[in-house]
C-alpha cells in the first residue's frame, strides 16, 4: 500500500500506479488523489519507526473512548460550559499522563534529522 511504502519515492509511484489503475472507472477519486496527496505523504518525513503511530488516528479515538466513558456517567449536563468542563479536564489528564507515562514516540533530544528532507507543512487548499 502506498502508506506501508519504505519510503516517499515509492509511495509516490505506488500513487502514479493507482491514479493510472483507476482513472478510467473513478476520474473524480483520482483527480482528488492527485491534488491532495501531498498531505498525506507528510509522514514519510519522520523516522520510520514513528510513521505508524504518526498517520494511523488510534490516539484520537482512545481519546474519544475516554471522553464517551467518563461523560456517560454525568448522562445529564446542566449547559454546555459544565460539559466543556468536565472534557477539559479530561483532555488535561491525557495530556499529562502523555507527558509523564509511557513514551508514545521515543525520540532522542539529539535527534534532529528528519528522513529525507525536512518538514514541509502542506495546507489544504479548500477547506470545507
Amino acid at each position: 500500500s502506498i502508506f506501508n511504502s519504505p519510503n516517499r519515492n515509492m509511495a509516490m509511484m505506488l500513487v502514479k500506479d493507482a491514479v493510472e489503475t483507476y482513472d478510467k472507472v473513478a476520474p473524480e477519486w483520482t483527480a482528488w488523489l492527485e491534488e491532495n496527496i501531498e498531505e498525506g505523504l507528510t509522514v514519510f518525513a519522520f523516522p520510520e519507526a514513528h510513521r505508524r503511530r504518526i498517520r494511523t488516528t488510534n490516539g484520537l479515538e482512545r481519546l474519544n473512548r475516554e471522553i464517551r466513558r467518563r461523560t456517560r456517567v454525568a448522562s445529564l449536563f446542566p449547559n454546555v460550559e459544565s460539559c466543556l468542563r468536565l472534557v477539559t479536564a479530561i483532555v488535561q489528564e491525557v495530556h499529562e499522563e502523555w507527558c509523564t507515562g509511557k513514551i508514545y514516540l521515543s525520540i532522542p533530544e539529539n535527534e534532529n534529522n528528519l528522513n529525507e528532507n525536512p518538514v514541509t507543512q502542506f495546507y489544504r487548499k479548500k477547506v470545507a
